[in-house]
């Protein structure tokens, strides 16, 4: 087997050579490629649904069940969601050359800010075959080459969709290096992607706890933590109820397997007793688990006890847990306790509440009368992202082009000299 170290190198090789061409691509070009992408995958569905389903059963034979066989599935409704993604992206503003400040110093130089591409950019994931096309094409229109590491059961479908992604770029007169799919799926390759300090400008992280703590320890390469989503739904006193029961549904049910699917339900001790036999009834009929504190046992005694340490817990299935709680201040207190900074949610009629809410988190999104799934780069005009960042240096929340950015300054003068 080639050495990692090594393999991980010729990738990085590769891919800052391409980082160099598109850093000097036209808007228009890295459009026109991306729509050429768009094509290719299109093109290429059959080969991508032979290839998924080849994916697919590997990993009901190792035992992937649930919702995260549901995450690595490609079906012709989700591949047209990543042909759609692709031409989204093609059609938003190029960052690159945008200018984000200036002004005339006293000596007559004039400086300008301005935002380029940050090189190479390196994603590491698990499942979902869309984040491969998804990051390859924010890092195309960005100006970035895209290193992509996918899980090995997912390895077919990912160079599926890699391999369509490279023929759009080689059709649109771009280097087809600008995407590469890594094949060592390795730990030790893992590893060495952690640490290619000289490849890799910036690195990804998209997966669950494991996958997290993993590069937050051996990475050495500069990293944007796409954090947990233990995600709350607060129902405040002044709320609507109706309106709180959508909401809830929506945010458990709708897609139970991502960071932005509620996992808590808080219920403020005031509209309890008329909320939670309803909204339990609902989640039950929606195939919801729901469990409850002592409080919401008592108003709704079929419920099934909660443990301490769940309420840290991002269950990432159809489980919610309920907690009865005093007005906005508990809810904050609870979410100061437990939540990951992900997405916290308000449904309530009372602006002042709201405002202490909004001010009382400390979450990347705070969702006010919506759900939680409204976190997410194509909801928010991004046209897809690269990953949800929960920490708080470089960028923060769903990460569009921009995040893919960074500055630089340009100097204009007249012969000065210092």
């Amino acid at each position: 087997m080639p050495d990692p170290v090594t393999t991980i190198s010729a990738y990085g090789a590769r891919a800052r050579e391409a980082s160099r061409a598109l850093a000097g691509a036209t808007a228009a070009a890295k459009s026109a490629a991306l729509e050429a992408m768009a094509a290719a995958v299109d093109g290429a569905r059959a080969a991508l649904l032979e290839a998924n389903a080849h994916d697919m059963e590997q990993a009901a034979a190792e035992g992937v069940s649930g919702a995260l066989a549901d995450r690595q599935l490609l079906t012709d409704e989700r591949i047209d969601g990543i042909v759609g993604g692709l031409r989204k992206v093609a059609a938003l503003p190029d960052p690159v050359g945008a200018e984000t400040g200036g002004w005339r110093l006293p000596n007559g130089i004039r400086l300008q800010r301005m935002r380029v591409p940050l090189g190479v950019v390196a994603v590491i994931y698990e499942a979902r075959p869309n984040v491969t096309a998804d990051a390859a094409g924010l890092c195309v229109k960005s100006g970035n080459a895209a290193l992509l590491r996918g899980s090995s059961y997912t390895l077919r479908s990912n160079l599926a969709v890699g391999a369509a992604l490279r023929a759009g770029l080689e059709e649109a007169g771009l280097p087809a290096d600008a995407v590469q799919v890594i094949e060592d799926v390795t730990r030790e390759g893992a590893t060495a992607l952690l640490t290619a300090t000289e490849w890799v400008d910036l690195l990804v992280p998209r997966g669950g706890p494991g996958l997290i703590r993993a590069v937050a320890e051996d990475a050495t390469v500069p990293v944007v933590i796409d954090g947990a989503g233990n995600c709350h739904v607060y129902v405040d006193a002044a709320a609507d109820l109706d309106d709180a029961e959508a909401i809830t549904i929506n945010a458990k049910v709708q897609r139970p397997g991502v960071c932005n699917a509620a996992e808590k339900l808080l219920v403020d001790r005031s509209v309890a007793d008329e909320f939670l036999p309803r909204i339990a009834a609902a989640l039950a009929g929606h195939g919801v688990e729901v469990r409850g504190d002592d409080a919401a046992r008592a108003i709704v005694p079929g419920l099934a006890p909660v443990a301490d340490e769940e309420w840290d817990r991002e269950y990432l299935d159809l489980v919610m847990a309920v907690k009865v709680v005093d007005g906005v201040g508990g809810a904050i207190e609870h979410i100061r306790r437990h939540g990951t900074g992900h997405t916290e949610a308000i449904v309530t009629n009372d602006y002042a509440a709201a405002q202490r809410f909004v001010a009382g988190v400390d979450a990347a999104a705070t969702m006010v009368n919506a759900s939680t799934r409204f976190t997410d780069g194509e909801e928010f005009g991004f046209g897809a992202e690269i990953g949800i960042s929960t920490q708080k240096l470089h960028v923060r929340g769903p990460m569009g082009l921009e995040a893919l950015t960074t500055e630089r300054y340009v100097l204009w003068g007249d012969g000065h000299v210092r």
